[in-house]
């Protein structure tokens, strides 16, 4: 028999809308049919498990779940109370006694090895675990926080952030110190780990992508200039990049090529931003949630990374890459990914100097394949979604056998 490998989830994976989401998902298919018997276990309803019951194959021999907990409208009036705590606010917000419960149950069945996913799920894991485990990292949680406080428009914001990453340090510091190893997804993000935490368990996987689900296609040479941002607008560090590319980049773009287009693909925009752009008068497109994000990819011209505030690896990076985007980025927004400027994408800090990318990229369809060209073949000879899962099933198997 297979040794058993129970796999914790904070999120239902399904649909994958998120990097994390992706790169957990990609993880997953990779290790079904492996050297382990996989069991999943997350946050969902009955009914999302049955609907979902093919895909949920796809990823595990077995999936279990905690009721998933509506969250109400007294939940703003939770999140402010958070505050006060000693955790960190996303964190806090995260217990629950159902998941808990639900975890020490499967905990119970002994596995040969666990993986908590994100060490925000460290807060629903029992403090004593007496099998094999390992944490699953996909950023340097307390840089996220420090960033924030970095970009903030008021003191008290700063403050507010400057706390909260008091917080973070102090709880990603424990829990790293948990496991018996730790995965992180960069050299970058190890060697933080290894200096800030003085933790010496640190797994290193690269950041792959699914070559299958990503087909090439040579971007558009006809039409208006089509422009594309691919990220959760509920998430914070991608507000922050689109209001900065809306008040610093994109009016500078206008100026120079006024029929240009900008597409904004992701779940929840902010009303705030997309007021803001429909005052200006500019000519961009907010989607939504949509099922699928590689047809936005393919109709573009190029893809714009504008982040000032993440952490880990950027997903859309390799993802635009393989689709055959080519990459405008901050150098947050390639941060921890082994990729050449000028070859596999341009990089601009500077909003001029940004702006002045996207414009020659635009103007010039020879350097706009020449990037696609590089950076689908570097992708695929380098970090597929194939090669991170094996690296990973041996993270886990070597755990297993110390």
């Amino acid at each position: 028999m297979k040794p058993k490998l129970l796999f914790i989830s904070p999120r239902y994976l399904i649909p994958a809308d998120s990097g994390g989401k992706v790169r957990t998902r990609d993880v997953l298919m990779g290790l079904k049919g492996g050297r382990f018997d996989v069991t999943l276990l997350a946050p969902c309803t009955e009914e999302k498990r049955a609907v979902d019951r093919a895909q949920l194959g796809e990823l595990c021999d077995e999936f279990i779940f905690w009721p998933e907990s509506p969250r109400g409208s007294l939940f703003p009036l939770y999140r402010l109370l958070c505050l006060l705590s000693p955790l960190p606010l996303s964190v806090a917000t995260d217990r629950s006694a159902a998941a808990t419960r639900h975890i020490t149950q499967a905990l119970g069945a002994k596995p040969d090895v666990v993986v908590v996913d994100f060490p925000h799920t460290g807060v629903l894991v029992p403090r004593n675990v007496s099998v094999p485990t390992v944490l699953f990292t996909h950023n340097i949680e307390a840089e996220i926080f420090r960033r924030h406080a970095d970009v903030a428009k008021s003191a008290a914001w700063r403050a507010v952030w400057r706390a909260q990453t008091a917080k973070m340090e102090r709880f990603e510091r424990e829990q790293l110190g948990r496991y018996d190893a730790v995965i992180a997804i960069s050299e970058r993000d190890k060697a933080y780990f290894e200096s800030h935490y003085q933790n010496q368990n640190i797994a290193l996987i690269p950041t792959g992508l699914n070559l299958k689900q990503n087909p090439f296609q040579s971007p558009p040479t006809v039409g208006a200039p089509k422009i594309v941002f691919c990220g959760s607008m509920d998430w914070l560090g991608n507000i922050d990049a689109m209001e900065y590319f809306v008040e610093k980049i994109w009016p500078r773009i206008a100026a120079a090529r006024p029929r240009a287009e900008f597409t904004v693909v992701g779940r929840t925009p902010p009303p705030a931003l997309v007021e803001s752009v429909r005052r200006r008068g500019y000519q961009w497109t907010f989607t939504g949630f949509v099922d699928d994000v590689r047809p936005y990819i393919h109709a573009a011209q190029l893809c714009v990374i504008p982040l000032r505030v993440g952490g880990g690896t950027r997903l859309k990076v390799y993802e635009a890459m393989g689709l055959g985007c080519p990459v405008v980025s901050t150098a947050i927004g390639v941060e921890g990914l082994p990729v050449e400027p000028g070859v596999h994408y341009e990089l601009a800090d500077a909003p001029q100097d940004f702006a002045d990318a996207v414009i020659r990229l635009i103007d010039d369809p020879r350097q706009r394949e020449n990037l696609a060209q590089n950076a689908r073949h570097y992708v695929e000879a380098n970090f597929s979604s194939e090669k991170v899962a094996r690296v990973f099933e041996d993270i886990c198997a070597s755990v297993c056998r110390r």
